[in-house]
């Protein structure tokens, strides 16, 4: 049944916007500290600035991870740098920015660390938002390394990723399925061109596994706190697991 599954060179452990809880999300100071624990793969959150540059933030507005107010998508990329992106989250992390995804990337190139980029555009920029993300890492991103995986829960967005960048792996992120069987969210997938599918985790059992891996493509869950639902995705053959608590599992372990 799963011979016919997309390559999946990717760690199976993936640490959430760099280091989960322990630091503040999608900032550099985050993926360091989760790289600190041993983490490979990291997932983050990608814009577009008004300038037109990807920047790291996961709400459209700046006010619960930022000193600053209204929509991120309205600043350009010289405001967003001069935000105040960690002390929302504890003194110690004062003065963190939000970085480029260009910054982001290089970072994992240099180290020989695997991206997992959600493209997560302000309401209006999906398609624009998973373009630019493919022209990015067509100019940046070399081709005798493994590709990042781009992932989003807009349509637009996957098919505009895909456009620019065809080479690299997609995966459809889905909170709720459209319907009771997993069918309709696969379609989508498999339209789409994906190679994965990346669920909220409680939506995985051993029937939609088997479906997804007979089709091809790779199974993968977000967002696993907790030692039960990890076991219980590893048991079921799934192939990537995004978690918070980079300090609770190792991304050695199986």
């Amino acid at each position: 049944m799963t011979e016919n599954l997309k390559p999946w060179p990717y760690p199976l452990w993936v640490a959430h916007r760099g280091a989960g809880k322990l630091a503040p999300e999608n900032t550099m100071g985050a993926f360091r500290l989760g790289a600190a624990h041993g983490y490979r793969m990291f997932e983050c959150d990608a814009k577009l600035s008004s300038d037109g540059v990807l920047f790291l933030m996961h709400d459209a507005t700046l006010e619960r991870t930022t000193n600053g107010h209204g929509t991120g998508g309205d600043l350009s990329m010289g405001e967003i740098a001069r935000l105040d992106a960690g002390s929302w989250h504890s003194r110690a992390w004062a003065g963190e920015a939000l970085p480029t995804l260009e910054a982001l990337a290089r970072w994992c190139l240099a180290n020989h660390l695997f991206l997992n980029v959600e493209i997560k555009p302000t309401p209006g920029q999906e398609e624009a938002t998973g373009r630019a993300a493919g022209e990015l890492m067509n100019r940046i991103w070399p081709g005798d390394r493994v590709p990042p995986l781009f992932t989003s829960f807009k349509t637009e967005s996957l098919r505009g990723a895909r456009d620019t960048a065809p080479h690299i792996p997609r995966g459809l992120l889905v909170d709720k399925l459209a319907d009771a069987t997993g069918d309709a969210d696969l379609r989508i997938a498999l339209e789409l061109g994906c190679s994965a599918m990346v669920l909220n985790h409680a939506l995985w059992d051993a029937d939609l596994v088997a479906k997804v891996h007979g089709a091809g493509l790779r199974c993968s869950s977000y967002t696993v706190n907790d030692e039960w639902a990890a076991r219980r995705l590893i048991d079921l053959g799934t192939d990537g697991i995004i978690t918070d608590r980079v300090d609770l599992f190792s991304p050695a372990a199986a």
